[in-house]
């Protein structure tokens, strides 16, 4: 468990692609020095494994599963990734609980420049825009951000200067691929209350029915 606040970007100096996997190589020197093989790392807003640890740098398995619902299947040699190391018993709790499970990918559709701040606009997909909520928490390529507004298919998101400079979301560009992972909450509220809504809505077409018939 994470708390999509990245500690570290980290730079990709080596890539080995295999059939079905990505074998990915990160300088990562602030993460790398109290790193263990097996810990858990949030790259790029997904959760991945520390395979080995070569001085400074960390190397990942990527399996295909992950490749295929992130934007780390177009990762190249150079690009920045943000880096989160997992949630200690004693961490604070500065963003909000991010598992590491990308739901989808998105795209961005528009950047406006606001004073030393930017406005991101998003693409998502129309069946994960019912869990974006108006100053709801998301986080976006691991980086938990408060939604400021959102459509059926849209959402924004302000970029203040701390978080471009510390994470890569500075480089942004339209069209350009990030990593959704909607607030975990949501989805549980949803499971909780789905048949008890599911009732009601019944209910309602019940009694509509039944006023019908009565007239």
């Amino acid at each position: 468990m994470f708390t999509g606040i990245v500690e570290s970007l980290g730079k990709v100096t080596h890539l080995e692609r295999k059939p079905a996997s990505l074998r990915l190589t990160i300088d990562a020197p602030s993460i790398a020095r109290d790193a263990r093989p097996g810990d858990s790392v949030c790259v790029n807003g997904v959760c991945l494994t520390v395979t080995a640890i070569v001085g400074a740098t960390l190397c990942f398995d990527v399996v295909e599963e992950s490749l295929r619902r992130s934007n780390l299947s177009e990762t190249s040699v150079g690009s920045a990734l943000n880096l989160e190391p997992s949630l200690r018993p004693d961490s604070r709790l500065g963003g909000h609980f991010v598992m590491g499970h990308v739901d989808a990918v998105g795209s961005v559709s528009r950047v406006v420049p606001e004073g030393d701040s930017e406005r991101v606009y998003i693409q998502c997909p129309r069946d994960l825009a019912r869990y974006v909520v108006e100053k709801g928490s998301i986080a976006v390529n691991g980086v938990s951000l408060t939604v400021v507004d959102v459509s059926q298919e849209h959402f924004s998101i302000a970029l203040i200067p701390h978080t471009r400079q510390m994470t890569n979301l500075s480089e942004l560009s339209l069209g350009d691929k990030v990593n959704l992972e909607v607030d975990l909450m949501a989805k549980y509220v949803e499971k909780l209350i789905g048949p008890y809504a599911e009732r009601l809505q019944q209910a309602a077409k019940d009694e509509r029915l039944l006023r019908l018939l009565q007239e």
